[in-house]
């Protein structure tokens, strides 16, 4: 498929409505991405079950899901990760969004990878414990020391042990992060590559193929 610059991309996700226009990204609610692209060709990527009778019944928008695929991907495997994997041929993925999902890719094919709870969804647990934990993360911490507060406590839980699983499996490769807090979760790795495009990447590679 030939692709112009100003094709419409989205990546329809539980939280948020990712949308590529061709020069920019942008991070909707989906009554407004609705609302403002219903009447546009759009192809799109979805798992958000909830809405799928709702997109399927816009008459300008095309589901690509059963165009994406990488060897070795198993059955159950998100689209949203299978196109992640297809934007660079090797590397570690990360996309830290609802979820913290890493996979690996070596020369185009998919080795295996893990599923997190996201930043967010680690931070809510800690309140079923005692209520005195319901503490937001310390976006300003840092992992060379050990923490001296209940809220650098719990930070440091979280991020330390995400960023020892990830390490664990980078040795000699290409780290990627996307998604909501990538950017924020980048920060605590080096020679690290943050790239909000990379979904899009590999959309648009899929699209090629067929």
């Amino acid at each position: 498929m030939n692709l112009n610059d100003n094709v419409l991309l989205a990546d329809i996700g539980n939280t948020y409505f990712h949308v590529y226009d061709g020069s920019k990204v942008e991070h909707l609610l989906y009554e407004d991405a609705i609302g403002r692209y219903k009447d546009k060709v759009l192809y799109y990527i979805s798992v958000n079950h909830h809405l799928a009778s709702e997109i399927e019944n816009i008459a300008l928008w095309k589901n690509i899901s059963s165009l994406v695929s990488i060897k070795g991907e198993y059955e159950t495997m998100g689209v949203d990760r299978k196109v992640l994997c297809l934007s660079h041929d090797s590397g570690v993925f990360v996309d830290a969004g609802s979820a913290i999902t890493v996979d690996v890719v070596e020369k185009g094919v998919y080795m295996g990878g893990f599923i997190l709870p996201g930043l967010k969804v680690y931070a809510e647990s800690y309140k079923s414990i005692s209520s005195v934990l319901d503490i937001a993360l310390n976006k300003a911490l840092k992992l060379d020391r050990l923490p001296t507060t209940t809220k650098d406590g719990i930070s440091y839980g979280i991020i330390a042990s995400i960023k020892a699983l990830i390490d664990q499996h980078r040795e000699g490769k290409t780290l990627y992060f996307t998604g909501g807090d990538g950017k924020f979760l980048s920060s605590f790795f080096e020679e690290v590559i943050y790239d909000e495009m990379l979904v899009f990447d590999g959309m648009k590679k899929a699209l090629r193929a067929n």
